[in-house]
């Protein structure tokens, strides 16, 4: 029994063990190596406001305007506020920050960088690999805390809820959970259970995030009962390196916000023509106006060009990604790159307050796995980080305001896993079929452009998969594949019947059959309710 259970090993989980007082037992939970996850991979940044000539209200402002009419301005106004505070907090943790002068001290001393979306440079970053620099660093303040247990390669199941244990209130006591080394399945049991899994980019075809974004943390909380929201908004990053053998390599907005161009095959600049900002546009214009380009002429890529600058000025800002570049052939210095967009981030997730609370008492989430308001229907670049501490913090109060107010929770008798009734399966194929065919189809149909054909095919395709999904997770054994498979296609449902219910275009949810925005829907989140199926709000 453990005072409190993380699932989930990046920036928002991290953040909540190293908050909670060293008195809390805690375990901590990753799929893989402690440090394998979209925040090791993370290049930009983390926004906050740092520059005498920079505001609050700029931030604030700058975020709205992203969130394109459905960002929850009071969430908005407390994470920038909160970000001078939470720079300071990893600066006070050891995270090397890249600094204007290394003889100067606090924030005021950061090099800062600006990104797509913002109007001033407001992104405190490590070189061109932060969230390396803020994952590391928090392992290894992880690592020196004896109340923490860290249980790596163990992927969850399902949440264990009491209303599956027939009782009449609805809370979580912890998760059954797969050793995936040892093939073995545990149950955790705990008083605090916290979802901070990331997101689920990996249900498409082409994304920047590593193979661990299946969106495990949504697909349980929603089986669990709990709500979700603006699924639809899938944001795809505008430029990952194109080339056969090239996965999942991000080029930093960075580059653009340093001076960086896009280009055509011809070298014929064309963001200016779509957008006032150029290519400093926010993502989901960069994103859709590239998508067309490519369908207009053709063509495999566009391309991202900052020769003009100085060899020493890239090395110094984006020395990991020239590194990338040029082991696949690229001198970023002599010559454009050829870049495409993929799918980046989860803006919307699992409901939670402004404490990371859920619908179900002793439920949390955290992160990318999460609607907090925060992005509306696009994120700002470089936000998110920013979100994983604020909210990773804020649970840490809630938790313990709780803990004191409750210090003898109620028991439960919880039962084993059992596997009596399964056998270890012969067709795996199955398993690989299926997670191909629906990154394949979401790419096709509910991708960057859709349409209400394109999403009815969708809808078709992904109801008759989970129901070989179910049958099969129903009478096999279970793997660490079978468990991913199980919650991707849950969380393909959940995009594609936001999708359907949102009857416009805004930000990253364009159609084709509804090309502008509705006025009518500005502030209108679109939720789905596992009890009552489907809702507005």
């Amino acid at each position: 029994m453990y005072d409190v259970l993380i699932i989930g090993s990046g920036a928002a989980g991290l953040t909540l063990a190293l908050s909670l007082p060293e008195t809390i037992k805690i375990a901590l939970l990753s799929k893989d190596v402690l440090t394998e996850g979209s925040t090791f991979y993370a290049q930009g940044g983390i926004s906050a406001v740092l520059d005498k000539a920079d505001s609050f209200e700029s931030h604030i402002s700058d975020t709205l305007n992203s969130g394109a009419g459905l960002c929850n301005e009071d969430v908005v106004r407390h994470v920038v506020k909160s970000g001078p505070k939470a720079i300071d907090w990893l600066l006070e943790v050891g995270v090397p920050f890249t600094r204007e002068d290394n003889n100067i001290e606090g924030s005021a001393g950061l090099h800062l960088t600006r990104e797509g979306g913002h109007s001033n440079r407001r992104v405190a970053h490590a070189a061109d690999a932060s969230g390396k620099a803020i994952e590391t660093t928090l392992v290894e303040k992880i690592k020196s805390r004896e109340n923490i247990e860290v249980f790596e390669h163990h992927i969850s199941i399902d949440l264990i809820t009491s209303r599956k244990l027939r009782q009449r209130e609805n809370r979580c006591i912890g998760a059954y959970v797969l050793d995936r080394k040892k093939q073995k399945v545990s149950t955790f049991t705990s008083r605090f259970t916290i979802l901070a899994t990331g997101g689920a980019s990996k249900v498409y075809l082409y994304t920047s995030n590593p193979d661990g974004s299946s969106g495990d943390g949504i697909a349980m909380g929603w089986r669990a009962g709990c709500r979700v929201a603006n699924m639809e908004f899938m944001q795809f990053h505008p430029t990952c390196l194109y080339h056969p053998q090239a996965k999942s390599h991000l080029i930093t907005e960075a580059v653009r916000g340093e001076g960086g161009k896009l280009l055509l095959p011809d070298g014929t600049r064309f963001m200016p023509k779509f957008d006032p900002r150029a290519e400093l546009a926010p993502r989901d214009i960069v994103a859709r106006t590239i998508d067309h380009e490519m369908k207009r002429l053709g063509i495999d890529s566009v391309f991202l060009d900052i020769s003009h600058k100085p060899k020493d000025f890239i090395l110094e800002h984006f020395p990991n990604i020239y590194a990338m570049c040029e082991s696949f052939g690229y001198d970023m210095s002599k010559q454009p790159v050829p870049v495409v967009p993929a799918a980046h981030y989860t803006c919307g997730g699992i409901m939670v307050d402004n404490t990371g609370h859920t619908d179900i008492d002793g439920l949390y989430a955290i992160g990318e796995t999460t609607f907090t308001g925060l992005h509306g229907a696009n994120r700002m670049a470089s936000n998110s980080l920013l979100e994983c501490i604020v909210f990773g913090q804020a649970t840490a109060k809630d938790i313990m305001q709780r803990y004191e107010k409750r210090p003898n929770p109620p028991e439960y008798e919880i039962p084993d896993w059992d596997e009596s009734r399964v056998t270890d399966s012969d067709e795996r194929v199955v398993i690989n079929h299926n997670w191909d065919e629906i990154r394949h189809f979401m790419w096709d149909y509910v991708g960057i452009v859709r349409t209400t054909k394109r999403l009815q095919r969708a809808r078709n395709r992904i109801e008759m998969l989970l129901s070989e999904i179910d049958e099969y997770y129903s009478n096999f054994r279970i793997t660490s594949d079978l468990i991913e498979l199980r919650n991707l296609a849950e969380v393909a449902r959940l995009i594609i019947r936001s999708a359907q219910q949102r009857t416009e275009s805004r930000g990253l949810h364009y159609t084709l059959d509804y090309p502008n925005a509705d006025p009518a829907l500005e502030k209108v989140n679109s939720i789905l309710d596992p009890i009552k199926r489907s809702s507005s709000s």
